[in-house]
């Protein structure tokens, strides 16, 4: 259903900007577009900030290891 809605604005976006002329349209367009690709990264990176606090560190079994090792040692 959401898609059917965004297609509809799009459109009437579209329609909008054609019938303001090439330079003024364009220049809109470009801001539109560049402003959601600039806000699509910018949730990208939200995300990943919340996966790197979630996911433990990839070399956390290498700190394990040597701490048995240093253990294994002191026996």
């Amino acid at each position: 259903m959401y898609l059917f809605v965004f297609i509809v604005i799009a459109s009437l976006i579209g329609f909008v900007l054609m019938s303001m002329g090439t330079l003024l349209g364009g220049i809109l367009a470009f801001g539109i577009l560049f402003g959601c690709v600039l806000h699509g990264l910018y949730l990208l990176h939200k995300v990943k900030k919340k996966i790197d606090v979630l996911v433990p560190d990839k070399e956390k079994h290498v700190e394990v290891y040597e701490r048995y090792l240093e253990e294994k040692a002191n026996e």
